[in-house]
């Protein structure tokens, strides 16, 4: 008998889902949604004491440290379609009570990552002659270097802990994710304050302190998410005879894997080419734009949480082919994502100067600059929210039914062919710098919204059809 959430517990599966009301999908997607929230701004949280630690550390590192991020998670999201792609497939696996299938598709979902971070290691390790080709300034592009040759060896770890995240959350042990994450975050600090500055009689490293702490870190959630899931789920023996290949199911992981990290190598990577342009006009704005993408990044992440529950709720809602459950449920996310969209918007145009202070030190010379640029820039970060929300949750729901090939390619048309060239031209044609840029950044996280909004339900009619005309062909019991 498969058994299926609800605000109160477990039920079987034959039992009539549809029934919920709103306040109980809202319920349920916060039981499952705030842990996988918190986990995702503990994640943040090591990225965010980095920016902080280092922006006090001098200007030119704070901006060599947003070009290292950037490029990072360049990589890190294109790997992690195979961490998400796990997530869908376990939860179908679990509605279906198939142990073997959960196994082997956490086990491939690690391989995947193991090999892909073989694959883009020289990338990071020889990262300067491609920042000088990409315009930015030498000293930038060398302190940049630096802190990329020690954290892309962290992007091991890191992608591991998102296969095991996702592993865990399908099976609902959402605590346990949380729990980890911040506790790896909260040694961030520190260890970013021992070996930045030279504290406690460690060595100062500066940037390179700040990318072995952010090593030390991942390598800390890894151990603690390897331990729970051994303890917790002894019955799925994820690691004995890890060594041995399952190429049907690598297969089956890859090709759901790599659609979803294309997607988000699409929006990531429109974001790393403003970082580009944001470094063509030079330190100070590089700098601002730095501290403007990590205060975007703490509301995006909320919105990555509730994706999670959108995908694990609509993964199970396919499992029983509840299309009003599924329905119902997509409609309750979308509408909490806007609300905590719309409450994030109000501190970036109440606020936006003390926000962009938190991050530099008063003795910062180009200070009151960086201030004031990234002040405009943040108010066309709110105007971002709902569009970012949107699109961010809609891609989740679409996950949970492994429907991941056409979202790519209207990602990548909404972002590059329309996002990027509006961006260019209002930053650099129609002269209004950063702040054309970032527009350019809202109008295609616009158009994917609308376009992926345009897909899911489009989707979920023509499974209706499907399911209306299984009905029809069904012949009646005598």
């Amino acid at each position: 008998m498969t058994l299926v959430e609800t605000t109160n517990g477990t039920y079987p599966s034959s039992m009539n889902t549809t029934q919920m009301t709103y306040p109980q999908h809202i319920r349920a997607i916060l039981v499952l949604g705030l842990p996988l929230v918190g986990g995702h701004l503990a994640q943040f949280l090591i990225g965010l004491t980095d920016t902080i630690m280092v922006g006090r550390y001098g200007a030119e590192y704070l901006a060599a440290l947003t070009l290292s991020h950037t490029v990072f998670f360049t990589f890190f999201l294109l790997g992690s379609g195979f961490a998400w792609a796990v997530m869908p497939m376990v939860a179908n696996a679990v509605a279906a009570e198939d142990t073997t299938r959960i196994r082997r598709v956490t086990r491939m979902g690690l391989w995947l990552s193991i090999l892909f971070v073989l694959l883009i290691l020289p990338f990071l390790f020889f990262s300067k002659p491609l920042l000088l080709l990409l315009g930015q300034e030498p000293i930038v592009a060398d302190y940049a270097q630096t802190y990329l040759r020690i954290a892309g060896i962290g992007m091991l770890p890191a992608l591991l802990v998102m296969v095991l995240k996702s592993y865990l959350a399908a099976m609902e042990h959402t605590r346990a994710v949380f729990l980890v994450t911040a506790f790896a975050a909260a040694l961030n600090v520190p260890f970013n304050y021992a070996l930045i500055f030279g504290n406690w009689g460690f060595p100062e490293l500066g940037i390179a302190g700040a990318a072995i702490a952010s090593l030390l870190t991942n390598f800390v959630a890894l151990g603690g998410s390897m331990a729970y899931a051994v303890w917790k789920t002894p019955e799925h023996h994820l690691f004995q005879r890890f060594w041995k290949p399952d190429w049907p199911m690598f297969s089956e992981v890859f090709k759901l894997g790599l659609p979803i990290g294309l997607t988000s190598l699409s929006e990531v990577g429109l974001f790393a080419a403003t970082s580009v342009f944001m470094g063509w006009l030079g330190t100070i704005p590089l700098a601002a734009h730095g501290i403007v993408l990590q205060i975007a990044t703490a509301a995006f992440m909320v919105q990555v949480g509730l994706s999670n529950a959108a995908t694990v709720r609509a993964g199970n809602a396919m499992g029983r082919k509840d299309l009003a459950h599924l329905k119902r449920g997509a409609k309750a996310v979308q509408g909490m994502s806007l609300l905590i969209a719309s409450l994030a918007m109000i501190p970036m145009l109440v606020i936006p100067a003390p926000l962009i202070d938190l991050f530099l030190s008063a003795n910062e010379p180009d200070r009151l600059e960086i201030i004031r640029i990234g002040s405009l820039l943040l108010i066309c970060t709110a105007l971002f929210q709902l569009v970012d929300a949107t699109q961010v949750v809609v891609l989740g729901l679409l996950r949970g039914l492994q429907d991941t090939r056409i979202p790519m390619f209207l990602a990548a048309i909404a972002y590059w062919l329309l996002g990027l060239p509006a961006a260019y031209l209002l930053g650099f044609v129609a002269d209004w710098k950063g702040t054309g840029v970032w527009l350019g950044l809202v109008a295609g996280l616009a158009i994917a919204a609308v376009l992926l909004l345009i897909r899911f339900w489009g989707y979920v009619r023509h499974l209706e059809q499907d399911v209306a005309q299984e009905v029809a062909q069904t012949p009646a019991n005598p």
